[in-house]
């Protein structure tokens, strides 16, 4: 079992209290997408959230990002409940979210230069974050003349310039090829173990899950989703995602999960088909 830093000492990343989300339909129906939610992320620790497709993993992310507020439960950040938009967060989505007429510095400094950053000192900045993501020499490039993985790399200096408490993720690398999967997420990881921040990441693939985090949350299928499953991962920091997914550690957590979220996935998929 690794050696955790102290992170006990300060407040809650994130908590949802029995969080529940539901959306109006028609004829006065209610759809209950997640059902009394209960979560706590501390200050440093990285959790993975996996589930069935459509279970409502999005949706408590965007709940702690404060673009969804739930039916009813409390969301806390750093012990303080959340009452709008969760100013400490940067948020990853699944598809990029970088503006097509601004080269790749100039949307990595404009998180700082809404913020009133002087354009020279917010450039100077983005240069270095695009050095730390291994494109140093693209920042004079459009998005569309970067690939998907150099995109994302933009991406992920897009929201840590701003020097955000907590990251939010979205599936960030799933529109990826396995190999450059791979290589995002030594990036990732790299990046985290300089500070450690929260992070809430969300993901389909289970083995992503395990390769990066330090705990493993499992959703049940939907409607009215819950969380059923919370396994801390035993593998020792720094990691290599390659060889990490070589250990006897990995291979006896990935089955024990499996188990469970098997059940889930089948029954989530029966749902979509009936």
């Amino acid at each position: 079992m690794r050696v955790q830093a102290d992170i006990t000492a300060k407040p809650t990343a994130i908590a949802l209290h029995e969080a529940t989300v539901a959306f109006p339909l028609a004829h006065n129906r209610v759809y209950t997408a997640v059902e009394k939610a209960r979560l706590a992320v501390e200050n440093g620790e990285f959790v993975a959230i996996v589930g069935p497709t459509g279970c409502g993993k999005s949706t408590l992310l965007n709940v702690a990002a404060g673009l969804l507020k739930p039916a009813s439960g409390v969301i806390s950040i750093f012990d303080a409940p959340l009452t709008g938009l969760n100013r400490d967060a940067g948020y990853l989505f699944q598809a990029d979210a970088l503006f097509p007429w601004k080269t790749a510095i100039d949307n990595v400094a404009i998180g700082l230069e809404v913020k009133g950053t002087p354009r020279v000192d917010a450039l100077e900045r983005a240069q270095r974050w695009l050095t730390k993501v291994g494109l140093g020499a693209f920042g004079n490039r459009y998005p569309h003349m970067l690939s998907g993985g150099q995109r994302k790399r933009v991406g992920l200096a897009q929201v840590l310039i701003r020097d955000p408490k907590i990251l939010l993720m979205d599936e960030p690398f799933g529109p990826l090829d396995a190999q450059t999967r791979q290589i995002m997420g030594n990036l990732l990881l790299d990046l985290w173990n300089a500070d450690r921040k929260a992070v809430l990441f969300v993901t389909h693939d289970l083995e992503e899950a395990i390769a990066l985090a330090d705990r493993v949350v499992i959703m049940s299928a939907g409607p009215g989703a819950r969380i059923i499953g919370n396994w801390r991962v035993p593998l020792p920091r720094p990691r290599d995602i390659s060889e990490v997914r070589l250990d006897h550690e990995f291979h006896a957590l990935h089955r024990e999960i499996w188990g469970v979220l098997k059940d889930e996935v089948m029954k989530g998929y029966a749902q979509s088909a009936g």
